[in-house]
């Protein structure tokens, strides 16, 4: 079993959901027991149901899904004998991201609660258990090759083996270095968000509920709609200035108007257990102007004149002016954290960012441009195309990095399946073999045991 197909099921943005356009799901026949799980026939159908509609691929069939659903179950066991657990906190939070990213997909709320026909809530207490299960399993099988790596011989005996057509090809990529500005705003500005949060605050503590306030005004998407509710938050999860303030509240207090890098704040403090709170807060962003906007446009635009004059390199620029800290200190070199490296594939930069790179050359330095943050802030920034890689065969001189992945991930695999054979062996399993037709899938997993 390879770990991709492992985890193929549990990574699913729509796997979750076990209704098909609106239908509950049937009670019917037990088609196995592992440990004290059963998996119900009813949910190997809906599962490769969704797989089939969402296109997953031409070799999906309904044994694999079974085998799936069967390493989940055999995972969730072990980690109840493990102690692997995943809080309630973890579980609402996956569970909001989700229904966001169905909601996203629908076009609006209404038109999902409308396809299930089920509200959000309903929605939400059907997908909890599965979504429990999925994030356990998934913390299980982490557990299993945690600490795992490869040397760099493994790596070189991984490309060696690999048959010439199996070696993957690489689309265009380039690396690339930013130097960013974001807009001072103005004194006016700021004291108009501080003196709104003064009379929201004035207003909640003669009596108008908090939760109501957040949901209309409070500017932060990941709690707004929840009332600004934030609940089992530790210290390091929130950026210092705030954590100075909600620490330091007493339970049903309400803090004054505070700046942090994402705009001012109201903070309640709901509960505190040691060095965990539940909490309420809202963020309003003090707003733009668009005299702001031009002054740090400017600003760069000064600083690309100097580079190219040759007053200053491109790295000393972004560690003295830019403003991402990300990238500042190292030269304005922008990381792809979903790779592991500096490498950018050309096809997946976002909209934006790909108008600019893809009509650059090598070492060329791009115009200013307007960009939105991760988190949604207005700026500014000069891009340099350090390299660029034309599409090519894989190879160990520069794609390293790329190739360790692929063999870690091979290592990786064969760590789980030894686990999971190691573990059949002790784990009771019995799978009702009238209902699927799966041959190879039951003589695996029925192979270390008397039934």
């Amino acid at each position: 079993m390879q770990l991709k197909k492992a985890t193929y099921l549990f990574l699913s943005v729509f796997g979750f959901i076990f209704m098909a356009q609106g239908q509950s799901q049937t009670v019917d026949g037990v088609v196995a027991i592992v440990g004290g799980d059963i998996i119900l026939k009813s949910e190997v159908d809906e599962q490769y149901d969704i797989m089939r509609r969402q296109n997953f691929g031409e070799e999906l069939s309904e044994c694999a899904v079974f085998e799936e659903l069967l390493f989940q179950k055999l995972l969730i066991h072990h980690a109840a004998i493990d102690s692997v657990t995943v809080g309630e906190e973890e579980v609402e939070s996956n569970m909001d991201r989700r229904i966001q990213q169905l909601i996203a997909q629908m076009g609006d709320q209404k038109k999902l609660e409308e396809f299930y026909e089920k509200s959000v809530v309903e929605i939400k207490e059907d997908m909890r258990t599965l979504i429990r299960d999925q994030l356990t399993a998934q913390r299980m099988q982490m557990t299993v090759v945690e600490g795992i790596e490869v040397t760099p011989s493994e790596v070189r005996e991984y490309y060696e083996n690999l048959p010439q057509d199996s070696i993957p090809l690489i689309n265009e990529e380039v690396e690339l270095s930013q130097i960013v500005k974001y807009p001072e705003i103005s004194k006016e500005a700021e004291q108009e968000v501080i003196d709104k949060l003064k009379s929201l605050k004035e207003r909640i503590e003669n009596g108008t509920s908090f939760s109501s306030m957040a949901i209309l005004y409070s500017e932060d998407p990941g709690s707004n709609k929840k009332g600004g509710e934030y609940k089992a938050i530790q210290r390091g999860v929130f950026v210092k200035e705030f954590e100075a303030i909600a620490f330091n509240l007493k339970r049903g207090e309400i803090s004054d108007p505070f700046k942090t890098e994402f705009g001012y704040h109201i903070v309640q403090l709901l509960e505190k257990r040691g060095e965990e709170l539940d909490l309420r807060h809202i963020l309003i962003k003090p707003k733009m102007t668009q005299e702001n906007l031009q002054e740090a446009k400017n600003f760069l635009d000064s600083i690309a004149v100097a580079i190219n004059k040759g007053d200053m390199t491109f790295e000393e620029a972004a560690n003295k002016y830019s403003e991402d800290e990300q990238t500042k200190f190292n030269g304005g070199q922008m990381s792809n954290f979903q790779s592991g490296n500096n490498r950018f594939e050309v096809s997946a930069l976002d909209r934006g960012l790909f108008a600019v790179v893809n009509k650059m050359e090598q070492g060329q330095i791009s115009e200013t441009g307007y960009f939105q943050s991760q988190d949604q802030r207005e700026a500014f920034r000069i891009v340099r195309l350090d390299k660029k890689f034309e599409p090519h065969k894989a190879n160990l001189d520069i794609d390293f990095t790329r190739i360790k992945g692929f063999a870690l991930q091979e290592k990786q695999s064969r760590i789980v399946e030894e686990w999971k054979e190691e573990k059949l062996v002790e784990t009771f399993v019995k799978i009702n073999t009238g209902y699927f037709p799966c041959d190879q899938t039951l003589a695996t997993w029925n192979s270390n045991r008397d039934d």
